[in-house]
């Protein structure tokens, strides 16, 4: 299947749906950003503020214009609420490989099953519909709420990217890397994660 970045990708199983990021979700999203700036303790640029989340919104559309990102709203079907956002990134058709991340959710959707339901989605999607080789992700080395959840879905850690960016204090920060190749996804990680 051809990738398109023009085309209304939703998933969706019992639990939650993802589709594309609007700008009229600044409405759906905003008392996280009023009201849980530390969803962003670790990440430099987080969209704090409705006027941040407003622009964060703005360019993540931009991105998916220019051919660049493919970001998502996540919608819990059980408490019938947005709880967050996640993106494909860095797509490189080309090489088969792409990033997923900028993935957050509201601290009372954090560690309720959520996140491992949209990543077998996206995952899933981005190895069997775009044939991906490898999918990696990245976060901040301090923040190992985030890596364990990685390594909870199957990802190898591969190492660190030393003095890579900012942190939300104007801080230099670490990232560490991760990733999940479609071999290891078609021979383990698929079947771990649905059973989870």
């Amino acid at each position: 299947m051809d990738f398109s970045y023009q085309e209304n990708y939703i998933f969706e199983d019992d639990i939650v749906r993802l589709r594309p990021l609007e700008v009229n979700d600044l409405d759906y999203l905003l008392e996280y950003s009023l009201n849980e700036p530390d969803i962003w303790s670790f990440n430099a640029r987080g969209p704090i503020g409705e006027e941040n989340l407003k622009a964060y919104i703005e360019e993540a559309i931009k991105q998916r214009q220019n051919r660049k990102e493919y970001p998502f709203i996540v919608y819990d079907k059980r408490n019938n609420k947005y709880c967050g956002s996640t993106r494909f990134y860095d797509i490189k058709l080309e090489n088969k490989t792409m990033l997923l991340g900028y993935t957050w959710y509201g601290k009372k959707f954090q560690g309720t099953g959520i996140n491992k339901h949209c990543k077998f989605l996206l995952l899933d999607f981005a190895f069997s519909k775009m044939n991906m080789e490898r999918v990696e992700f990245r976060a901040n080395s301090k923040n190992e709420r985030s890596l364990n959840a990685m390594k909870s879905i199957g990802c190898t850690v591969e190492g660190v990217l030393r003095n890579i960016a900012f942190g939300a204090q104007g801080e230099r920060i670490n990232a560490t890397v991760l990733s999940i190749l479609k071999t290891e996804w078609d021979e383990k990680s698929k079947d771990m994660l649905r059973t989870k």
